[in-house]
């Protein structure tokens, strides 16, 4: 069977009630997981108390305590986890920053390495920026969470969004001049940043 299907049969098990299929899932997409948070990660802090495996499984955790998800496809599945891990790290980026936007004076040693104040203040303008865009243009914002929060390329994301590479390549570079005018009142964002 073609694991992309295995994947979308699973997934809807699941969602019947099937625990096992669950269990049947996560090996079949424990490594573009990783790869979800390990892009996630590289925008982040070197140190970050939260690494790869912990921002996958915590995702998992609150995808499986959320309510009960009539799952379409895997691409539904990728974006939804995608979704949360951007979600635990703007919490963390959160719980960084006081009302005042300055560090607390004394910080517990397991919070030490969390975000510096500005990426965290960046994160949460980003985020802001992102959660406005999808108001305005799922698929444009569904893009740059895929690309830039999640690494796939191009070609990746036109085939989980059942569009061509040069839609999403002109999405992305939609959703970059958008999102850096929304974020800082500049025409166009960097290549590598969002």
């Amino acid at each position: 069977m073609d694991p992309t299907h295995e994947i979308t049969e699973l997934l809807q098990a699941w969602s019947q009630g099937d625990s096992e299929a669950l269990a049947k899932l996560i090996p079949l997409v424990d490594r573009e997981l990783k790869k979800i948070a390990r892009a996630y990660m590289r925008k982040e802090r070197p140190g970050h108390i939260l690494q790869t495996t912990a921002l996958v499984d915590e995702a998992l955790i609150r995808l499986i305590r959320a309510e009960k998800i009539n799952w379409d496809n895997r691409k539904q599945f990728y974006a939804l986890i995608a979704r949360r891990m951007r979600q635990i790290l703007v919490e963390y980026a959160r719980k960084q920053i006081t009302k005042g936007g300055t560090r607390v004076a004394q910080v517990d040693v397991t919070e030490a390495d969390k975000l510096t104040d500005q990426a965290s203040e960046e994160l949460l303008r980003l985020n802001q920026a992102l959660m406005k865009l999808e108001t305005l243009d799922a698929r444009k914002a569904n893009v740059v969470e895929h690309h830039y929060f999640g690494g796939f390329t191009f070609g990746e994301i036109a085939k989980l969004l059942g569009v061509s590479k040069s839609t999403v390549e002109r999405e992305w570079n939609l959703a970059r001049a958008w999102l850096r005018r929304e974020i800082d009142g500049s025409d166009a964002l960097e290549s590598s940043e969002v």
